[in-house]
């Protein structure tokens, strides 16, 4: 029975242009039905005793201190179960080649290495080492930048020294080749190579020989996010690099990511990112360093 189950590979919203996404939040509910994706995750949640955590065969209430790394393709959820309040939530995504072989062959990455191999089973960190290190993780959603990247990486290296870890699942659950995988696959590289143009749902469900409803229907799936929502998360995700490393005006920057209304723009990027487009680029350029 096991074996007939069918689970969705997730479109994340992490670009070949990004190191790492992170994303911080509050949420009343936390709900991730079983899923994987190819990139490797650190989540991290605070006050969740009572949400179930499934990591491939492993399947267990969390504590209110949880800290997992789950492995490229490893299948991955989470429900509500027991936990009847808000929780907090950050989770740091990656790509699973971002460091190197040459680089992770040094001996004083071995311990990084190491921790990235094991972590096909799942991770789970010690309570103890986890109530050190999660103020670091709260805070690197406000960095910018080199600031950011060197502490993301400070902090995954930590972690791969810390005492206790806990392998999840003896037995791997990975999923190479899938149902919907080259569905993703095609829907991902479409959208990263087409979103500064009009894209319309017709257009795109014609592409992967959907129907709309079951187009829609996949999309929540794969992504827990509408088709209009996901487009948009990825042009603000690349009018953020933009407003950080370019000279463009906000209105040049907002026409080059797909949109055709700097009020739209301005709206939606507030919406995803909490700032206005000019008060993200003010908040990047204060943690630049001047040369």
């Amino acid at each position: 029975m096991e074996q007939n189950l069918k689970y969705q590979r997730e479109i994340t919203s992490l670009s070949d242009q990004d190191s790492f996404l992170v994303l911080s939040r509050v949420r009343d509910a936390f709900n991730y039905p079983i899923h994987f994706h190819p990139e490797m995750e650190l989540n991290f949640i605070l006050n969740g005793k009572g949400i179930r955590r499934t990591i491939g065969y492993s399947s267990k209430e969390i504590d209110d201190y949880e800290l997992v790394l789950v492995g490229p393709n490893v299948h991955h959820g989470w429900e509500m179960n027991n936990c009847t309040h808000p929780v907090r939530e950050v989770t740091i995504q990656f790509h699973n080649d971002l460091f190197s072989e040459g680089l992770l062959r040094r001996s004083l990455m071995r311990p990084l290495k190491d921790m990235f191999q094991r972590s096909v089973h799942g991770i789970l960190f010690d309570k103890e080492e986890v109530k050190k290190i999660y103020p670091r993780l709260l805070n690197v959603s406000e960095m910018e930048g080199m600031d950011y990247f060197f502490e993301l990486f400070s902090i995954l290296y930590d972690l791969s020294k810390t005492p206790g870890q806990t392998l999840l699942s003896e037995a791997q659950r990975i999923s190479n080749e899938f149902e919907n995988s080259d569905k993703t696959k095609i829907l991902y590289t479409f959208i990263q190579e087409n979103y500064a143009k009009k894209i319309t749902l017709d257009e795109v469900a014609e592409l992967l020989n959907m129907s709309k409803v079951s187009f829609n229907r996949f999309m929540k799936k794969s992504t827990n996010h509408t088709f209009i929502e996901y487009l948009n998360q990825v042009r603000i995700d690349n009018a953020s690099r933009l407003l950080a490393g370019m000279d463009y005006s906000v209105s040049e920057i907002a026409y080059s990511c797909g949109f055709n209304n700097i009020a739209n723009f301005n709206r939606i990027f507030k919406k995803i990112k909490k700032l206005t487009p000019s008060a993200y680029r003010k908040k990047f350029f204060s943690f630049k360093h001047v040369e």
